[in-house]
């Protein structure tokens, strides 16, 4: 899948695993959650009230677009989150999970 971003420069830090929706994915040690997804995906999440795709707003913080989920429950911030190793992330609300 081709990411909504590319990343053009920084590449030299160390990567970070995570998983997003159930496949491996890869970040770099410093990434945000939204840095991270949206350079696998071309969206953050659905939108809960409608059909909507979400890719963050504001980028700091203060709009709440970028609410996600992780496979344990907790939602997170995906703009102000750093990306950890192993974390496991989706897109879609847990109500939508097999």
């Amino acid at each position: 899948m081709t990411g909504r971003i590319q990343r053009l420069s920084e590449t030299g830090r160390p990567p970070v695993g995570f998983w997003l929706d159930g496949r491996p994915c890869t970040a770099m040690r410093g990434d945000t959650v939204l840095t991270a997804v949206l350079a696998h995906a071309r969206n953050l999440r659905r939108d809960e009230f409608g059909p909507e795709a979400r890719a963050g707003f504001c980028l700091m913080g203060a709009c709440q677009d970028c609410w996600m989920w992780q496979e344990e429950g907790p939602r997170l911030r995906a703009c102000s989150t750093p990306v950890t190793e192993g974390m496991r992330l989706r897109t879609d609300t847990p109500e939508a999970w097999p």
